[in-house]
């Protein structure tokens, strides 16, 4: 069977703890790292598919063999060493970690047994990557993926900054249009590739993968990340170099740089000191006296840098940068207004705060382009900085929020509080300040609080406008939830615990949801054959891309109450949790499963039996709910059984006592030794009432026992029975299509709950007026001033 992406990702992780405690994350990442590449490498060597050569003695197996050597550090660098000499052509100088290093690693059998653990990690069945045949299934390169964000989330602030997040890249990737670059000849370059997952999301994005990749990084172990990024990605032509790129570019010829198609960075933010010696007179033309960057801040040096190795006329490129590029002063002001009156800047994308690694600000994304400049009317801003979710102590940007940005983009749609098209006439009006919230207003989240109608009552207009959006889609929903008064203000037409089933009850709502179903089923009835159709060999990556979009779509045209977004991203998780293995899976082995499915644990019945693909809860949902029914009846038996014998023994708690602990071995001894024990008549007929009751509760347990061994059988055999057609049909309709409408379905009825605590929350606003509670103070005044007087105080 294939690997699971979701088991992989937690096994590889796993691995990490036969070093996790003895070294910085920062530090044992290379050395999980290289020997996931080594088994890698061996797995797919012995198959023939890869272009990287294995020389003997360096296989996995051979580094098994090392297990318990007490020369384990030395001997795993001598064969790495050889593995990157025979590669000499893909890996060049590459930097291996030292397994020798006893700082890290320990002395003697210290470092032996940490070694020997680390290799055995990788022994796992589910790390056998000779499994995975799926033809766009980059396994290695997401599992790479996975592991880099986990390596910099527990790297800390301070080195954590050589990733970026895969859902920044991803948009980055989308914004630069990457479809238009087909041909081998096309270049993608980053100044700062980091680990270099944002070329190789950028290089994802073009149609067939042709463009070539140039990165540079200053830190050489951080390079070396980025080369076996690269590899395990199964691309060997990328380039990667190491050094500073402000101070010593390596893509340069003669006293130029080397232009590229697609520019893509994420420098450090606002770096201090980074002018080298020629700072102000650069050797490679970025900038000068005139633009020189701040010394104290590099943010512009590397934007300057990026717009330098854009291709004249045609380059385009994207950068992430903090907000301070957008509105500083002084030598950045002059910089800045420079860049926009070439218009070379066609947007800004504003982010969520707490999305990196390496720092919690805010950042935005610039996106560049030299090409048709002078038909540019001025630069789209997009302020999506609320869209995200908490993830751990950082916050993530959602499938909706990436979905979001990269369609207001592509369609350059105008959305109140969130996008809109700035002419250059307007932001030099704004002396060139492009900080996002002079142009695209933020929403307004401040209460207005109407002082007649605090002390009269009644619900302002205001607040009943702010909910338009539900009345322009219900019609009659307003008119079922207020009442309007004569002073122009609304009282509420029901109890507020009534609220709820108004709405829900209302002719225009239950419309409104019975569209939002037909809807989902016309999608349903649409994507199910093309589910039922998938095969070995199939592509997941574009299968999902085509239902999400499809139902994306179909939840815009039927304006519903539920956002449109917000139903993309339910059925996007469940793709990241559940469908995505399971495609992977089909399109692996086809519409099959496993041939021993026995249960896993000892009890051995029904409920523990594992199938990834078809869940047995389905199986027993479809085939086999009397049976179910009648063991759910029989484990309540057992239930009630068991507290027929605790009620008994708490009745009689006094006769109990008498032992030191009761089962029905101590009480049998007792009936029988009763004369001895000095126990009479009543108390022997107290016992046996007892012993009646643990035998009809082992009774029931036997009942149940049978049964549940009777479905094991049925379920097995029902499994071995099932043809590929009911597979399908199971997969698809039941376990798939079940989950993902429900989910959607979930999206509707919190509508429901949005509207109705919303609506609670405006008529409490305003429920006691000014009167009343005056009304309150007096009666209160009057009930203590009684007390007062009985108790003898004169008022």
């Amino acid at each position: 069977m294939a690997i699971k992406k979701s088991q992989l990702y937690s096994t590889l992780w796993e691995s990490c703890n036969a070093l996790r405690g003895s070294m910085d994350a920062s530090q044992y990442k290379d050395y999980v790292l290289i020997i996931l590449f080594v088994k890698y490498l061996s797995d797919k060597a012995c198959q023939g598919q890869i272009e990287l050569d294995v020389p003997d003695g360096c296989y996995f197996e051979d580094f098994v063999a090392l297990k318990q050597n007490h020369h384990i550090g030395e001997k795993i660098n001598e064969k790495l060493e050889a593995i990157r000499e025979a590669n000499i052509a893909f890996i060049g100088d590459l930097t291996l970690p030292n397994f020798n290093d006893d700082t890290k690693l320990g002395t003697g059998k210290t470092k032996v047994e940490t070694l020997s653990k680390l290799i055995s990690e990788f022994q796992r069945d589910e790390l056998d990557f000779s499994l995975n045949r799926a033809a766009d299934d980059d396994l290695l390169g997401d599992a790479y993926e996975y592991l880099m964000k986990n390596f910099a989330a527990e790297s800390g602030k301070s080195k954590g900054q050589f990733y970026t997040p895969a859902e920044v890249s991803r948009v980055m990737a989308k914004v630069l249009h990457m479809e238009d670059f087909t041909r081998a000849g096309h270049t993608i370059y980053d100044m700062t590739c980091g680990s270099g997952s944002l070329l190789l999301r950028a290089l994802s994005e073009t149609p067939n993968g042709q463009p070539t990749l140039y990165g540079q990084e200053k830190d050489s172990t951080t390079a070396s990340l980025a080369k076996l990024n690269m590899l395990l990605h199964g691309i060997v032509s990328a380039e990667i170099k190491v050094g500073d790129t402000l101070s010593d570019p390596q893509f340069t010829t003669g006293t130029m740089l080397d232009t590229f198609d697609v520019c893509v960075a994420n420098p450090p933010f606002s770096q201090k000191n980074w002018m080298s010696s020629n700072g102000e007179s650069d050797l490679y033309h970025r900038w000068n006296p005139n633009l020189l960057p701040p010394a104290k801040c590099g943010d512009f040096a590397f934007l300057l840098h990026l717009i330098g190795s854009m291709k004249p006329d045609t380059g385009r490129g994207a950068c992430i940068l903090p907000h301070g590029v957008l509105f500083r002063g002084n030598a950045e002001y002059t910089i800045r207004r420079d860049i926009v009156e070439r218009h070379y800047l066609k947007g800004i994308i504003g982010l969520p705060p707490n999305l990196f690694y390496g720092t919690g600000i805010p950042a935005c994304i610039l996106i560049l382009d030299k090409h048709d400049t002078a038909h540019r009317e001025g630069i789209f801003f997009i302020d999506a900085k609320d869209g995200f979710m908490k993830d751990g102590n950082k916050n993530r940007l959602r499938e909706q929020d990436i979905k979001r940005i990269i369609d207001v983009w592509n369609e350059q749609q105008a959305i109140p509080h969130y996008a809109r098209m700035v002419t250059w006439e307007e932001i030099e009006q704004n002396d060139f300040n492009l900080n996002i919230p002079r142009y695209v207003q933020p929403r307004d989240t401040e209460v207005q609080h109407d002082i007649d109608a605090h002390l009269h009552g009644g619900i302002p207009v205001h607040d009943i406008e702010a909910l338009d959006a539900y009345w322009q889609v219900c019609s009659s929903l307003k008119s079922s939830l207020f009442t309007p008064r004569p002073d122009g203000r609304y009282d509420l037409a029901t109890d507020k615990q009534q609220i709820a089933q108004t709405i829900a009850e209302n002719d225009s709502f239950v419309s409104q949801k019975e569209l939002f179903t037909q809807s989902l089923d016309e999608w349903r009835s649409m994507v199910e054959p093309e589910m039922k159709a998938i095969a070995r060999g199939c592509s997941p990556k574009q299968l999902i891309s085509r239902w999400s979009e499809s139902l994306l779509q179909t939840a815009k045209a039927d304006r519903s109450l539920a956002d449109a977004y917000s139903i993309y991203d339910r059925l996007m998780n469940y793709w990241a949790e559940i469908m995505q293995d399971d495609c992977y899976m089909v399109s692996n082995d086809g519409w099959t499963l496993p041939s021993d499915l026995t249960p896993e644990k000892k009890s051995g019945i029904y409920s523990d039996i594992v199938c990834d693909l078809l869940p047995v809860s389905i199986i027993l949902q479809e085939y086999f709910s009397a049976e179910t029914a009648a063991i759910a009846e029989a484990e309540q038996t057992v239930v009630n059984k068991a507290q027929l014998i605790d009620s008994f023994l708490e009745e009689q708690q006094e006769l109990f006592d008498n032992f030191e602990k009761v089962n029905e071995s101590v009480i049998k001894k007792a009936v029988k030794d009763a004369a001895k024990l000095n126990f009479g008549k009543d108390d022997v007929d107290t016992f046996k009432k007892y012993l009646d009751l643990c035998k009809q509760k082992k009774e029931a347990s036997k009942t149940l026992s049978d049964l549940q061994a009777t479905l094991t059988d049925k379920v097995l055999a029902q499994y071995a029975s099932l043809s590929e057609e009911d597979i399908r049909h199971l997969v698809v309709e039941k376990k798939w299509m079940h989950s993902v409408m429900s989910s959607c379905m979930e999206e509707m009825q919190q509508v429901t709950q949005q509207l109705s605590a919303a609506i609670t929350t405006i008529s409490a606003r305003y429920e006691r007026t000014l009167p009343s509670l005056e009304a309150d103070a007096h009666r209160y005044e009057d009930e203590v001033n009684g007390y007062l007087t009985e108790m003898g105080f004169i008022l």
